[in-house]
C-alpha cells in the first residue's frame, strides 16, 4: 500500500527526531484490545523486545506513549498490540485509526525486555498479562531466541477467554510460517490462562507459580537459578508479584548493563 501524501500541515507540525508513518492494517479482538500494523521507516533498527514512543497528533499537538514493537527486529513492517482506554490521552484516539492514516513514533527505542539483558540459560519464561505479550510476540518470532534457549515457555493471562485471541494468532502464525516453525520446532509451549471464566487453565499467574500448579501443568521442574531464565511484562501489580516469586526463586534482576536471570518491562501505556 502507499502511503498517503503528507499535507504541508501535517508535514510541518512534526516534531524533530519523529517519524510519520502509514497504517497498514487493523484488527480488533474485542471492545479493549486491538492490533495494527505501519509501515517501518528506513534505517530503523531495534532489537526484539523493545519499545519506541508512538503518537499522533491531538488538537495539534503531538502525544506519546511507551508501546511495545510486537514484530521481530527482522521484520518489514512494525506491529503493536493496544488496550483501548476511552479516556486515555492517546489510545481514545488511536483506537479510531485506518489503514492509510498517520502514526507518528519517536526514533530511538529502548528496553529491558531483550536477550542481552540475561545471562545464558536452557529454559526461558515469558511472564505476561493484557497487552503486555506484545514483547513476547516480538521474541517468539525471533529466530536468535530459539538459539539461545532449549525451550521458551509463553504465559499469557487476561480476564476473559475473548482476550487471549492475540496469542493464540501468533503461535498459529509461527506454526504455518515455512521458515519460523523451522526454527521454532516443538521449543516454544505456550501456557494461556484467564482469571473470570471457564477454561482449560485458570487463575493468576503468580497464584499458579507460587502454588506450583504451573510447573505441574508444564511437566517441568520448579525454577531453578542455574537453568530457568524469565522475563516479565504486565501491570504494575503483577510485575511487583512475580518479581518477588523468582528473587524468592533464587533469580535475580538483570538489566542491559548487568545481565541476570530475570528481566522487567516497566514502560506503560495509556
Amino acid at each position: 500500500m502507499n502511503a498517503p501524501a503528507k499535507t504541508e500541515d501535517f508535514a510541518s507540525s512534526i516534531p524533530a527526531g519523529v517519524y510519520a508513518e502509514t497504517v497498514l492494517a487493523v484488527t480488533h479482538y474485542t471492545d479493549r484490545l486491538f492490533r495494527f500494523t505501519m509501515t517501518r521507516p528506513q534505517g530503523f533498527r531495534f532489537r526484539s523486545g523493545e519499545f519506541a514512543m508512538i503518537g499522533l497528533m491531538v488538537e495539534g499537538k503531538p502525544v506519546f506513549r511507551a508501546y511495545s514493537i510486537a514484530s521481530p527486529a527482522w521484520a518489514e513492517e512494525l506491529e503493536f498490540f493496544s488496550i483501548k482506554v476511552p479516556d486515555g490521552p492517546l489510545t481514545s484516539h488511536l483506537q479510531a485509526i485506518k489503514p492509510g492514516d498517520q502514526v507518528l513514533m519517536r526514533k530511538k527505542p529502548t528496553g529491558t525486555l531483550v536477550l542481552d539483558a540475561l545471562t545464558p540459560g536452557r529454559r526461558l519464561y515469558m511472564f505476561s498479562t493484557g497487552t503486555g505479550v506484545a514483547p513476547f510476540a516480538s521474541l517468539i518470532r525471533d529466530p536468535e531466541t530459539y538459539e539461545k534457549f532449549e525451550e521458551v515457555i509463553l504465559t499469557h493471562t487476561t480476564r476473559d477467554v475473548a482476550e487471549l485471541k492475540y496469542g493464540f494468532d501468533l503461535v498459529h502464525e509461527i506454526q504455518n510460517d515455512e521458515l519460523l516453525k523451522e526454527v521454532v520446532g516443538d521449543k516454544l509451549r505456550h501456557y494461556a490462562t484467564v482469571t473470570r471464566e471457564d477454561f482449560a487453565y485458570r487463575g493468576r499467574i503468580t497464584d499458579l507459580i507460587s502454588s506450583g500448579k504451573l510447573f505441574t501443568d508444564l511437566g517441568v521442574p520448579p525454577l531453578d537459578p542455574a537453568i530457568d531464565r524469565g522475563m516479565i511484562c504486565g501491570s504494575s501489580a503483577m510485575l511487583k508479584d512475580t518479581k518477588e516469586l523468582l528473587e524468592k526463586a533464587g533469580l535475580n534482576e538483570g538489566a542491559n548493563s548487568k545481565p541476570a536471570e530475570f528481566v522487567i518491562e516497566r514502560a506503560f501505556v495509556g
